[in-house]
């Protein structure tokens, strides 16, 4: 029997890329600074006391790191390339982590213990980040300490009802024969950052094969709780919902038959010049994409349309969690809000156990067949 792959997982949350990965894998080290997400791991992995540090990464030394690992798995703060952050970039104060993580990946590799695979993943600004600066920067990192690398922008939308689109570094000590080639997954955003490269970087490039999924055929309306097992908003709250969509979302509502389930997410836009709150309700059967909640406008709400009639509610903690994969046995922080921001600031379980099955797996079985230049 094959032994199982080793790991570690910085800024690990709830443990969303360990579950990912499987039981063929084993967690030799794993941490967060937040003390929710941290309590919630501990929750959730009875052997945590053995490999979980609660801290600050710049807090760590690679003493702290047991053995060699086959991967290291980083989800750093994505604040700081986000959209809808200030666009810091890596200068950031919070994915500045970024470098806490890999000041512990360059002392491995200068003990002779540098992990075979690392993955980073983030935001897709992460590709954009100062007109591409920061994304040159990680990739010359990478290159420095003898690792090849590509990028990939998968949107779990391929697996759950969900559009959350993000980009997954992948970098490799030695690259195997039959894992690179075309993917759908090498989007216009990957291309162009690859172009962007300086070409002492983009020496180091890998275009990684990675198959499309099997189709998705799971909706929205099948990951929600019952009716009546959850709380819906008064018709008054109902009726302010509505108020804050356009015309174009409203009308979606009225055309409605039968019973239709739709997920509502509210945003600012600028219209005439001036921030106005929109509240834009979609019906593909897909959710928007979860974030952390703050101060309540970026928590989604559920609308149902049936024989003309229009209800709403919030989205539960608990489908939340369906959304990103989590299992119904996963436990989450007993508050609204801490679960919504375990579950709103990880990864999808499902893409992760994809990307480890068809291509990280296989890059850790396979003979070398290219050295890292």
């Amino acid at each position: 029997m094959a032994r199982p792959f080793t790991f570690y997982e910085f800024f690990a949350g709830g443990g969303m890329a360990r579950l990912g990965l499987g039981a063929g894998w084993t967690c030799g080290f794993a941490n967060d600074f937040d003390p929710v997400k941290a309590a919630t791991y501990r929750a959730n992995f009875a052997d945590a006391a053995g490999h979980f540090h609660a801290g600050d990464v710049w807090q760590l030394s690679a003493d702290d790191l047991p053995g060699r690992a086959d991967l290291a798995w980083a989800s750093s703060p994505c604040q700081d390339f986000s959209l809808a952050g200030g666009r810091a970039g890596l200068a950031g104060g919070r994915s500045s982590a970024f470098f806490g993580f890999w000041r512990l990946m360059a002392a491995l590799d200068d003990a002779g213990r540098a992990p075979r695979l690392i993955v980073i993943e983030n935001v897709t600004g992460l590709l954009t980040s100062h007109g591409g600066a920061d994304f040159a920067a990680l990739g010359a990192a990478l290159a420095q300490r003898g690792y090849r690398f590509g990028a990939l922008e998968i949107d779990a939308a391929s697996l759950l009802p969900q559009s959350r689109p993000r980009v997954f570094v992948v970098a490799a000590r030695e690259v195997a024969a039959g894992l690179t080639g075309e993917s759908a997954f090498h989007t216009r955003a990957v291309r162009a950052a690859h172009a962007a490269l300086p070409a002492e970087v983009a020496a180091h490039w890998v275009w990684w094969r990675l198959a499309h999924p099997p189709a998705r055929n799971t909706g929205l309306a099948a990951l929600l709780e019952p009716d009546a097992a959850v709380a819906w908003h008064t018709p008054a709250q109902t009726a302010r919902l509505r108020e804050l969509m356009g015309p174009l979302h409203r009308a979606r509502l009225e055309v409605r038959s039968g019973r239709a389930v739709g997920a509502v997410f509210r945003r600012t836009r600028v219209e005439n010049g001036q921030p106005v709150q929109r509240a834009e309700v979609r019906f593909d059967g897909l959710a928007g994409c979860l974030r952390t909640p703050r101060g309540g406008s970026s928590r989604q709400a559920i609308v149902v349309v049936e024989d003309g009639r229009v209800r709403s509610r919030l989205l539960t903690p608990r489908e939340a969690a369906r959304l990103m994969g989590l299992p119904d046995s996963y436990r989450l922080p007993r508050t609204a809000t801490g679960a919504l921001h375990v579950a709103g600031d990880g990864v999808a379980v499902p893409v992760v156990r994809w990307l480890a099955r068809d291509l990280l797996e296989p890059l850790l079985r396979a003979p070398a067949a290219m050295a890292a230049g």
